[in-house]
């Protein structure tokens, strides 16, 4: 099974996802996570590049490129392998992520990337994608605030993260069948639980 988890920034996607790892694992799966951009030493590579807040002239469709460059190889090298031996993937961002990036919030014709996807993918869907929700600005206060890494993709401009935010919105609502989306502005615990729930229910039942 692949589950992948998208999100604003500081929605609590990579603090989230270890620990969604552990819960799986206790249900008696073997689990693999991966993240993007990086998961594989190329990808791990054009990560560097795509970050650098140094590469402020980088076009939208550079971007996209990148993106999709480090996605066929982590596809093709992690995560398919292990799906076809019953491994339960859990990524932290994938596809989605590039549709509300580079397309809702960058304005990129979306049937376009569509077809950059599928090719990158080698059409290659999840099974289950957890929308972590929040607000934006306290998503972007929440990445401040913790320290860690503020890159490229962080510093647009807050009308940008907008557009991302509601473009995961309408994605959401298009295949309510594969997404389940979680109120991240909650506790890190109640957010916890709401994934458990998810993914448990996805797991039991299929559904």
């Amino acid at each position: 099974m692949f589950i992948t988890l998208e999100g604003p920034e500081g929605s609590g996607k990579s603090m989230q996802i270890r620990d969604l790892a552990d819960y799986v694992r206790e249900l008696g799966y073997e689990v693999l996570t991966t993240r993007e951009p990086g998961g594989t030493s190329i990808g791990d590579q054009i990560r560097q590049v795509i970050m650098n807040m140094d590469n402020t002239m980088m076009h939208p469709n550079t971007e996209i490129l990148l993106f999709c460059a480090a996605r066929a190889q982590i596809v093709t090298e992690v995560i398919r392998p292990n799906l076809e031996k019953g491994v339960v993937v859990i990524s932290d961002r994938y596809r989605d992520s590039t549709m509300a990036y580079q397309g809702y919030g960058h304005g990129l014709d979306l049937k376009i990337l569509q077809i950059i996807l599928d090719f990158a993918t080698g059409g290659l869907k999840p099974d289950l994608t957890l929308l972590l929700d929040v607000d934006v600005e306290q998503g972007l206060k929440r990445r401040r605030d913790c320290g860690g890494e503020w890159n490229r993709l962080d510093a647009q401009q807050l009308e940008f993260h907008k557009r991302v935010r509601q473009g995961y919105k309408v994605m959401a609502k298009e295949e309510p069948a594969r997404w389940f989306t979680v109120d991240a502005s909650n506790t890190p615990q109640q957010v916890q639980l709401d994934l458990r729930e998810a993914v448990r229910r996805k797991l039991e039942n299929g559904i």
